[in-house]
């Protein structure tokens, strides 16, 4: 045989012998990237899902919660025949249909069963009473049943059969002062539009669906799948997510997910994940539990769509074209356009997953992994954006919380927190310019006395009145307060002990003459205190206390600034 011939052969069978060994190594290597990144993908796209859905509820949840512990609503349902009460329940429900997403609500009593609902289009104004609630009436099971289960919150996916409508229900029990559950409450959101907002989003080779504790599926593409009026129905006859698969090891694996998932429920964001079949062709099931609403979530990536193997077939032309020419160009051109590329995407989806956003730069050859690592690094770029997203609403959330601590529910003035604060601030500010501020301490005379004859209702309008009228004897920049109780503190700066004496006469003044006005007079008892470069907070405040115990003393309604003249000013 020629050397030639030889070389050829031997080449040939280099070839090939490389050419398989090839083929089997990329196959491995195939499948197992495909499977890491199908399950990195798996969680990334389960938790976007389950953030979009909590993001859509929770602000319809808080209201349907807020809406349940109204005073209004709950003195009705405890005497439903009350005319009255019934108005202004019926004005308390149509002030939340407004702030509901959907434009909706449904209120229903426990004691006389009446079903009261208006819609987004105002259809039942004037008419919000619909039917009567009957334990006798199958589709008014729910009603009865969810009273019974005692769960304060539940949501539901049912058709109303009365009002011709189909929504993901969301219902808060009503509960009285002695915690008897007096009625339920809450809103529904049209199916057809919640399916397509969260689930039916047409990402191709992804699949999206929500089933509740149970495994009933409530949130699927397809209707015929879901399980409507979950909670009247028996276990065994409700439409649970077992339904999509065929193969018994494939239902035993996604309920036995479920269940692993029930006894971790504590851990925040965890996810199990897992392939299975559907339709014929293998899926990257990952499910995590959802706590705030007590349901699943379940996304089924189909990898062959999302990454087909197709597309690294023509690394292995590269592969053996690279073997013709030199097993060192091969192995240059394999380093450079798929192993670093590799490794730096699989760095890359390692610290996503840690939950780090700032990534290097990575290789981006041009080819399919090229095309991988920029599809990835624009998803990335997308959850990077989502999560921020989250978190400024997070943050957001938060500083309206803080803003609320600090202001007086009642009068809407701060309370004694944002109080202590603001002086805490003014003193320091004082200290640096070395320049005083005014500090204003001010209670009702025989406030005790009127609650007690007018009750505490009439006293509660009082405090709102004398607040109004403080806001409008004092300056833009002025600070007034509520300290508790009958007590207002007013923090004035810039000032000077002129100043002072001219609105805390103002305001003693204000109060007497505009509560005339009202029917009922009241008068003020102030005190006001002068504080100079170095005041602590204690001193301030003392001295202003004695100012305002030394005008109650010397007989009430009258204002007595605290100075080293330990100046009095009587009313006119």
């Amino acid at each position: 045989m020629r050397l030639k011939t030889r070389f050829l052969s031997i080449a040939a069978g280099l070839i090939i012998i490389a050419a398989c060994a090839s083929w089997l190594a990329y196959r491995e290597l195939s499948a197992d990237l495909i499977e890491r990144w199908g399950q990195q993908v798996a969680e990334i796209q389960v938790r976007y899902d389950s953030a979009r859905l909590l993001q859509s509820l929770e602000r319809e949840i808080g209201l349907a919660r807020q809406m349940a512990s109204s005073t209004a609503l709950i003195n009705w349902a405890k005497e439903p025949d009350s005319k009255a009460l019934e108005a202004n329940a019926i004005h308390e429900m149509e002030s939340f249909r407004d702030n509901f997403r959907d434009n909706s609500y449904f209120v229903a009593l426990r004691e006389s069963g009446r079903y009261y609902f208006n819609n987004e289009k105002d259809e039942y104004a004037d008419q919000q009473f619909r039917y009567v609630l009957s334990p006798d009436e199958p589709n008014d099971a729910w009603f009865y049943q969810l009273i019974e289960e005692g769960r304060d919150f539940h949501l539901n996916v049912n058709p109303d059969t009365e009002l011709g409508v189909t929504k993901l229900w969301i219902d808060v029990l009503m509960r009285g002062p002695d915690n008897q559950i007096v009625g339920m409450v809450g809103t529904g959101m049209n199916l057809d539009r919640f399916l397509q907002d969260i689930v039916d989003i047409n990402q191709e080779g992804i699949t999206t669906l929500f089933v509740d504790y149970n495994g009933a599926i409530q949130l699927y593409r397809d209707r015929n799948y879901i399980d409507f009026a979950s909670v009247i129905k028996p276990e065994g006859q409700k439409n649970t997510v077992d339904l999509l698969f065929e193969a018994p090891e494939d239902k035993q694996k996604i309920l036995g997910m479920l269940q692993l998932l029930k006894k971790s429920s504590g851990t925040a964001g965890h996810v199990e994940s897992g392939f299975v079949t559907v339709e014929g062709r293998q899926h990257l099931a990952g499910v995590a539990y959802l706590p705030a609403i007590g349901w699943f979530e379940i996304t089924l990536l189909d990898l062959n769509t999302l990454l087909p193997k197709s597309y690294l077939w023509p690394l292995v032309a590269v592969f053996l074209a690279s073997l013709l020419i030199t097993l060192m160009v091969f192995h240059l051109i394999i380093q450079s356009r798929i192993v670093k590329p590799i490794v730096g995407l699989e760095e890359a989806v390692e610290k996503v997953r840690s939950g780090s956003f700032i990534l290097h730069r990575l290789d981006k050859p041009d080819n399919e992994i090229g095309r991988l690592v920029d599809h990835f690094e624009k998803m990335t770029e997308s959850l990077r954006d989502s999560t921020r997203q989250l978190e400024n609403k997070v943050a957001q959330r938060t500083d309206e919380l803080n803003r609320l601590a600090r202001i007086d529910p009642l009068t809407g003035l701060k309370n004694r927190r944002g109080i202590d604060e603001a002086l805490d601030d003014e003193i320091q500010r004082s200290a640096r310019s070395g320049n005083g501020f005014g500090l204003i301490w001010l209670d009702i005379d025989h406030f005790k006395s009127i609650n007690d004859q007018l009750g505490h209702q009439a006293g509660d309008e009082i405090l709102c009145r004398v607040a109004l009228w403080l806001k409008a004897s004092l300056r833009p920049y002025d600070c007034p307060g509520r300290w508790g109780g009958d007590e207002f503190v007013i923090l004035l700066s810039p000032c000077d002990p002129t100043t002072l004496k001219q609105i805390a006469r103002r305001i003693r003044e204000s109060v007497e003459v505009e509560s005339r006005k009202t029917g009922t007079p009241v008068t003020i008892s102030v005190g006001g205190y002068f504080s100079e470069p170095g005041d602590n907070t204690d001193r301030v405040l003392r001295n202003a206390d004695q100012a305002l115990y030394r005008a109650k003393k010397e007989g009430r309604n009258r204002v007595c600034i605290n100075t080293p003249e330990d100046t009095e000013i009587n009313p006119a």
